[in-house]
């Protein structure tokens, strides 16, 4: 039925119980109605206007010109486009300010305003704040999430294939409210075997603006659902060799290899792209092994290797001590929940013991989120945040000191 006629309807309904009381009416008599007490309006969206201007910080490749936020360089190239991918196309992302909620919501809906033609996208994506740590990044069309969050951050991310292709914004509002949910109680973290290969490429552009350096310590996954603020562990991957002798923690810096829209480990519910994919399987994986797609990606390219997860050279190499691009394990750490600790000072070592006497198992990279299970006593440290006997035992078995550790969120940690 059109809104229209529902509304009709409705007035039509409040006149006629109007008229039932009119004089001369015929109605049996009845006793007056008991009481019943106010009920408050359910309260409207919390709304707010996004700030589109480009402040620089965790911006990359924007501007805002005559009233609407381009790309800065609409070319693709090596300082354009994320450095994992090398796709045929130029990125750009406005990372807007966190802004806390009235009160906490469920739910966000966006009004975007935006030009695109000839190749060109623009997409607005939001995510939230709850008490174990950010939700994924999700389409602003629309983005419900499982539990109330107090926060809400927006990201703008504009792509063109070329100087001709058009794609600017001049406007981005969002709304917050409150639907029912069915709430996840968060379990183990989502794991699973995929292969991995190296990035390189030192002096390229992340897709969150970071320069590659030499030896560097990150990872890239082919969405930017799970992608990291520049300077952030907000998502951080685990990543082991087969056979478990080494480990590392690394942020989520870069989106690829070969896809930008296969968030991988999610349900077929939830899946950007290639939803009749089983769940943990990369599309590049799939068209490599099975000829999905045509054998090819989502720009069309062949794709040479199976591989689900990019690993910077400090990751690659130091890290894990692989020498060439290999089957590894890696855990989505932030699908799980419990405490997490914050690396100020790394790469840190993972030791077996909560000492340095320890034999080291891995690394933990800076700004990396580790997940916490317990304190022990062990071999007093100074480091860069404090001197200390605590040290943190992982989910895993390794330990940490607490001297290198900047903060720590999302549950109290017990002793051992």
């Amino acid at each position: 039925m059109a809104p229209s006629r529902r509304r009709t309807v409705v007035a039509l309904t409040a006149l006629l119980t109007v008229a039932a009381g009119l004089p001369g009416t015929p109605a049996p008599a009845a006793p007056p109605p008991a009481a019943v007490p106010a009920r408050a309006a359910a309260p409207g969206p919390e709304r707010w206007s996004v700030d589109l201007a480009v402040a620089g910080g965790d911006d990359v490749n924007v501007a805002w010109r005559s009233g609407r936020l381009r790309l800065a360089d609409p070319r693709p190239n090596a300082r354009t486009r994320p450095a994992a991918v090398g796709g045929p196309v130029a990125e750009g992302i406005l990372l807007s300010a966190p802004r806390t909620l009235g009160r906490p919501a469920t739910r966000v809906r966006a009004q975007f305003a935006a030009r695109t033609g000839d190749g060109g996208t623009a997409v607005a994506q939001v995510r939230g704040w709850r008490g174990r740590g950010w939700t994924e990044w999700r389409d602003a069309t629309e983005a419900v999430f499982d539990a109330p969050v107090s926060r809400v951050q927006a990201c703008v991310v504009l792509t063109t294939r070329d100087a001709a292709s058009e794609a600017t914004v001049t406007g981005l509002t969002l709304a917050a409210d409150r639907v029912a949910t069915t709430a996840v109680q968060p379990a183990a973290a989502l794991e699973y075997r995929v292969y991995a290969t190296r990035i390189g490429l030192v002096g390229g552009i992340t897709a969150n603006g970071h320069t590659v350096r030499t030896r560097d310590h990150f990872a890239a996954l082919p969405t930017r659902r799970g992608l990291s603020p520049r300077n952030t562990g907000d998502y951080t991957v685990k990543v082991c060799t087969t056979n478990g002798s080494r480990c590392e923690y690394a942020p989520v810096w870069d989106v690829g290899p070969w896809n930008t829209r296969d968030d991988w480990w999610n349900p077929a519910s939830i899946r950007e792209n290639w939803k009749d994919l089983p769940r943990g399987l990369p599309e590049a994986q799939a068209a490599y092994q099975n000829g999905y797609n045509g054998g090819r990606d989502q720009f069309g390219r062949t794709v040479r290797n199976p591989a689900g997860l990019d690993l910077a050279d400090g990751t690659f190499w130091d890290g894990l001590r692989l020498t060439d691009n290999a089957w590894v394990d890696v855990t989505l750490l932030w699908t799980g929940g419990g405490a997490r600790a914050v690396v100020g000072s790394g790469p840190l070592n993972l030791r077996a013991g909560a000492s340095t006497s320890y034999a080291s198992r891995g690394l933990a990279a800076t700004y990396a989120h580790v997940p916490v299970q317990c304190y022990v006593t062990g071999q007093r440290i100074a480091g860069t945040y404090r001197t200390t006997t605590r040290w943190y035992r992982l989910v895993g078995g390794n330990y940490v000191s607490h001297a290198y550790l900047s903060s720590i969120y999302g549950g109290t940690v017990p002793r051992c």
